[in-house]
């Protein structure tokens, strides 16, 4: 049996999920007795595409498939090409509306493997609600504008979201370094020492971990008690990140996004050997970390203290 070779195409490397899909990867090679490149896109569109044209137009590094979470867009003319070599395609956690046309023709398996984004969100939205029951201020760090999977999970959010908590939205990219800029940019304003914001929530938990440890850095006298109190919740519940901050209390809540990219694999491998095409699109559930009773009844009790 033929051995088989796969590039793995990811977004940035200093990212807990990111890290997870990296490792779901591998294992998934290594049950499968296949070959791996694992490549990051160092949070940049074009230079994602640009990896991955690369490796497509050199025989001697075209692989068997190409497993990418995309940066921004799903990266339609680049599967295009992949399907015209003759090389699978899976795109990880993002829509892509162009699959079915290049299944119509193509050889190699053309598939999409996404957790539900919106859904995401509506988890979030809900845990705001457990948190502030009464309502409050809050800000949000989103990932970057252009991709679209941040952008559905805000709409998800938004449908959830009670009316009596107002967020104040700014953007990161994705790090622990970025969600401590934007609260360092966010400190540098006149209003921010006086605005009674209680809850501080992110679209990753590294970025909301980095806004926490600009709030804990910068707490003056006038602050600090206010700061101390803050609530944090985020999205992707890795084990060893995301899990274990909301486990010792560094985070009230986060939303567990399973990993794709070793499904995604494992999807790819048996098509590729059976000749046939996978499910067009599968579609993965995340789930709330604690489970929002858990949630509301923390906050009851925090309450009653």
């Amino acid at each position: 049996m033929k051995k088989l070779r796969f590039v793995v195409s990811l977004i940035v490397s200093e990212n807990a999920y990111q890290q997870q899909q990296a490792t779901a990867a591998r294992e998934m090679a290594q049950r499968l007795g296949a070959d791996i490149e694992i490549i990051y896109a160092g949070n940049d569109a074009v230079v994602q595409s640009q990896q991955i044209l690369e490796i497509l137009q050199t025989p001697s590094r075209r692989p068997d498939g190409i497993i990418c979470h995309p940066v921004g867009t799903s990266l339609a003319q680049v599967a295009k090409l992949a399907a015209s070599v003759g090389a699978g395609w899976a795109v990880l956690n993002r829509e892509a509306d162009y699959i079915p046309e290049l299944r119509a023709s193509a050889t190699a398996p053309m598939f999409s493997i996404t957790v539900d984004q919106y859904e995401i969100g509506r988890i979030q939205g809900r845990q705001f609600r457990a948190l502030l029951p009464d309502g409050g201020l809050g800000l949000y760090i989103t990932g970057p504008g252009a991709n679209p999977a941040f952008k559905m999970r805000s709409e998800g959010m938004e449908s959830t979201k009670p009316a009596n908590i107002q967020l104040r939205g700014m953007t990161g990219k994705l790090t622990e370094r970025s969600g401590y800029d934007v609260i360092l940019q966010w400190l540098s304003l006149s209003t921010s020492r006086t605005s009674p914001i209680q809850l501080v929530a992110a679209q990753n938990d590294n970025m909301v971990m980095g806004a926490r440890k600009a709030f804990l850095e910068k707490a003056t006298a006038e602050t600090r008690d206010r700061w101390s109190n803050l609530i944090y919740t985020g999205c992707d519940g890795c084990p060893g990140a995301g899990e274990k901050w909301v486990r010792d209390g560094s985070m009230n809540a986060s939303v567990v996004l399973p990993p794709s990219a070793g499904l995604a694999m494992e999807m790819l491998a048996n098509a590729l050997r059976a000749s046939e095409q996978p499910p067009e699109r599968t579609l993965l559930a995340p789930r709330g970390l604690p489970e929002l009773e858990v949630l509301a009844a923390r906050t009851r009790q925090k309450a009653k203290a």
